[in-house]
């Protein structure tokens, strides 16, 4: 292991692995198939990236996010190791140029979604990588049991026909043991190496609160617990309004969706990571990739459906092991909103038929046609036009990409692209009689070498404070020089988009599992359950609750969530409570007292003792207290 501490030394600056990191390593470096169930911020980048950079060759890392993607070349970038990223969005000339540089060892690692894996281009070049590891981010995606069942995943295992002996690495936050089964299974792993660090987390401390205002609770937080905070929410529209009510309280705080801008977003996050902005309010788009151990508090403003998710999630606080919380709000209408929730995740299999006939017509595909394209989706035009609940709509997709027919991706930023077609010849000429477009045709050719022969990706920004013009002067002329064929050009996008896997089916005939169907309904029944029982528990430790649910041993009681805070406060020893039931029924006269009045004879007693004597009193119906607040002895 002296090897891979040098090179932990070397490139990420730390002497010594964390946790289970060095037994994960030296698993892998023994060539052995390995599962690593390692909690957010736990380090399951390294566990991979150093064995790989011990041997020749490329790693070969699947991952389901093309901001996670992005985020990781990026860092590895950074500490001088070469590696690459095919996501969608990029042209076939793109992807094929990287294929080319990882064919001729040009990378070390080569991240790539799970869709890709079946591309014709992807598999041309398979055989010419050198692959020495593979490995699979967010495994838990490849279970159709699991919470977030991406079935492109499902199609990994293909690669051992390639790799018979490479040996794969596959890394989660989060999976219970019926996943974990799932994924050795799918993945046809060899005697693997099953790594599970345990769940203690002793510096955070999880609380959950049924309140009658959330905001003010959110306040109350903030005011009490300083430091960087994350604020969930379950939508884009209330992450603003939340943002602006905690600003209004002379705190800085901005909000965070996938529906904003790209470079918004990176602004936003940068802000917050250098502590520009305290707290971020956000969706669950928010958080993965990011590594800012000093977060103090995650509080979720909407209760997650499942407790992957609220695990995942209320991880991101206290990474740097100082105290932090993680804190879950919710109220009645939350819980029956839950209960009600699998019928809507879940959609009868009419209305699936119903939002597939709409989509095809919507995306003009006729029975028969449209496999292996990729479609831009609108998704708000679309339930405008066909009058349909975007939460059906939403839901319906992801049955669809379950059962195989589509793919649908996650918001992508795709940078704006020129290339010149016209002849040099043309150009000049061009040049004379547009002499108001020559400054931006002139920023092009010197700031973007091969711009003549080849597709470039631009910066309209940057072009503009070139040319000393407005943003919006910079779009025109760009129009303008495509109206006359000068260049072609396409503007950058931020949008959704549909992938068909197979051609579209007539509506009737669209082949749905039922079986398979109606089962992940019923894991997904069970998950809602879980989290309903996490919500209402009021004596456990929080921190066994979610150990046990993820089969990860025996934890100790953490002593620091609201539960064992809760039961450390009302300890009573036999003698005081005898006391304080003694002096209770003293104070109670014959026509009965007011509660509060009552209190006043207890001011040197917690209120959680007075109350847990109270509680008991009522329960044997020996005291009773009415709906006005009046307590009496009951008479026997």
């Amino acid at each position: 292991m002296m090897e891979a501490k040098k090179i932990l030394q070397q490139y990420w600056n730390h002497s010594e692995f964390r946790g289970l990191q060095e037994e994960i390593v030296a698993a892998v470096i023994a060539k052995k198939d390995v599962l690593a169930l390692l909690p957010t911020g736990g380090g399951k980048s390294v566990c991979f990236q150093v064995p790989a950079l011990m041997n020749e060759g490329l790693c070969l890392v699947i991952s389901p996010l093309i901001a996670l993607m992005k985020d990781q070349v990026l860092n590895l970038q950074k500490k001088n190791i070469p590696a690459a990223a095919l996501f969608s969005g990029m042209s076939v000339k793109e992807v094929e140029q990287v294929l080319i540089d990882a064919a001729n060892h040009q990378y070390r690692f080569l991240y790539v979604s799970p869709e890709r894996l079946e591309s014709k281009l992807f598999k041309s070049y398979l055989s010419d990588l050198k692959v020495n590891l593979i490995a699979v981010d967010e495994a838990h995606c490849i279970s159709q049991w699991g919470y977030d069942f991406r079935p492109p995943y499902l199609k990994i295992v293909k690669l051992k026909e390639s790799f018979s002996n490479v040996p794969i690495i596959a890394l989660t936050a989060s999976a219970t043991s019926l996943v974990q089964k799932d994924i050795l299974e799918k993945l046809e792993m060899k005697s693997p190496a099953v790594f599970q660090q345990s769940f203690e987390k002793p510096n955070l401390s999880y609380s959950v609160f049924k309140v009658d205002s959330k905001i003010n609770k959110v306040l109350e937080i903030l005011t009490n617990v300083a430091g960087s905070s994350i604020v969930y929410c379950k939508n884009r529209k209330q992450t603003n309004y939340v943002a602006q009510l905690i600003s209004l309280q002379n705190i800085a705080a901005d909000f965070y969706h996938a529906g904003l801008p790209q470079d918004q977003r990176n602004k936003k996050q940068e802000d917050w990571i250098q502590n520009k902005t305290r707290v971020i309010v956000c969706t669950n788009a928010f958080g993965m990739g990011i590594d800012k151990p000093d977060v103090r508090a995650v509080i979720h403003y909407d209760v997650p459906d499942c407790l992957e998710n609220y695990y995942q999630e209320a991880g991101r606080a206290g990474r740097d092991g100082a105290r932090a919380f993680a804190v879950l709000l919710y109220h009645a209408t939350d819980v029956s909103e839950l209960e009600y929730l699998p019928n809507i995740r879940f959609p009868d299999i009419a209305d699936i038929r119903k939002v597939y006939q709409a989509l095809a017509d919507f995306l003009q595909i006729p029975v028969g046609m449209g496999e292996g394209n990729y479609y831009d989706f609108d998704i708000v035009a679309f339930t405008k036009n066909f009058k349909l609940d975007i939460f059906l709509v939403l839901n319906v997709l992801k049955t669809l990409e379950h059962e195989g027919h589509i793919i649908v991706t996650e918001n992508i930023f795709i940078p704006s692209k020129v290339q010149f077609v016209a002849d040099k010849i043309s150009i000049e000429a061009f040049e004379k009689n547009f002499p108001q477009l020559e400054p931006v045709m002139k920023c092009l050719l010197r700031t973007y070498s091969g711009i003549l022969e080849n597709t470039v990706f631009i910066n309209e920004k940057l072009i503009a404070k070139l040319c000393r013009m407005p943003y919006e002067k910079v779009f025109a002329c760009l129009d303008e020089l495509k109206r006359y064929h000068i260049i072609a050009y396409t503007p950058q996008k931020e949008t959704p988009q549909i992938y068909f896997n197979l051609n579209r089916a007539a509506a009737s005939h669209l082949h749905i599992n039922h079986e398979a169907y109606f089962k992940r309904k019923q894991q997904f029944e069970l998950r809602v359950e879980t989290m309903l029982k996490y919500l209402k528990e009021t004596k456990k430790c929080r921190s066994q609750i979610i150990s046990n649910y993820f089969d990860a041993g025996f934890v100790k009681e953490c002593g620091v969530c609201d539960n064992c805070l809760s039961k450390k406060s009302v300890s009573l020893t036999s003698e005081e409570f005898e006391q304080i039931q003694k002096k209770i029924v003293i104070q109670i006269p014959e026509q009965g007292i007011a509660i509060k009045e009552l209190l006043q004879h207890f001011r040197i007693i917690k209120k959680e003792k007075f109350w847990k004597v109270m509680h008991f009193l009522q329960d044997e119906k020996l005291v009773k207290i009415d709906q006005m607040g009046f307590t009496s002895i009951v008479k026997q």
